[in-house]
């Protein structure tokens, strides 16, 4: 039975170390995002994590460690607090999760990948398929458009706002409908990537639920939309 939900970003602005003289300025986003893994890692410390990757579909074990180097600076992390073996190559997501594990004390995290271009009905099935998992708090991670004003990494659009807005809606009222009636087409556009995560959520919600939210923001540093939220069983 999954108690918790944590709805998080998978940012390497997350880990000071990668930000340099920037972590004073994006210590708002840290804190949040390790406050909610503490509730996720104190609902159960055995984490999934769902998150769009273009290796997907893939699963990687708990058994894995990795480093964030090719984000500039040897950061390692695990995906368990056991010994586990080396993939030099593991994705940012996943590279995420054992960060976000580690800060919040869980023991361990399996990470299920989907490509980011899964259909919406794919992403329900997917979800679904997951409300089977006993006893784990399930964390799932993406960001917002990187198109936020003058200051994003993307080109700016206004299409940016409204859509960020709604996906904060949409985790605020633990809504799996509005959630699944996002357009993957205009979640691209505006660099969206945790659209289908967030779909796959919706999925999971839909067989699991009904839901709450007890925390939601939308922090926007740097023209990107970074989503914190978490889910609690009950109405």
């Amino acid at each position: 039975m999954i108690l918790r939900l944590a709805i998080l970003p998978h940012a390497p602005l997350l880990v000071p170390e990668l930000v340099g003289g920037a972590a004073d300025e994006t210590e708002p986003l840290r804190a949040a995002c390790v406050a909610a893994a503490r509730e996720l890692a104190d609902s159960s410390p055995h984490w999934v994590a769902i998150a769009g990757d273009p290796s997907g579909p893939r699963t990687i074990g708990p058994d894995i460690s990795g480093t964030f180097r090719g984000y500039g600076v040897d950061v390692p992390v695990a995906l368990s607090a056991v010994e586990s073996s080396s993939d030099p190559g593991l994705p940012l997501a996943a590279l995420a999760a054992g960060w976000l594990r580690a800060r919040a004390g869980a023991l361990d995290v399996r990470v299920e990948l989907v490509h980011p271009d899964l259909p919406t009905a794919d992403c329900l099935a997917v979800g679904k398929r997951l409300a089977d998992e006993p006893e784990v708090g399930f964390l799932v991670l993406g960001t917002g458009s990187h198109r936020h004003g003058d200051a994003s990494v993307g080109r700016p659009d206004d299409r940016a706002g409204p859509f960020d807005d709604g996906v904060r809606a949409a985790l605020a009222a633990a809504d799996p409908e509005a959630l699944l009636a996002l357009d993957p087409w205009l979640a691209a556009e505006l660099g969206a990537d945790g659209r289908a995560a967030w779909q796959v959520l919706a999925g999971l919600a839909e067989a699991t639920g009904p839901w709450r939210c007890t925390r939601s923001e939308l922090l926007v540093p740097y023209g990107v939309g970074y989503h914190v939220a978490v889910w609690e069983t009950g109405v």
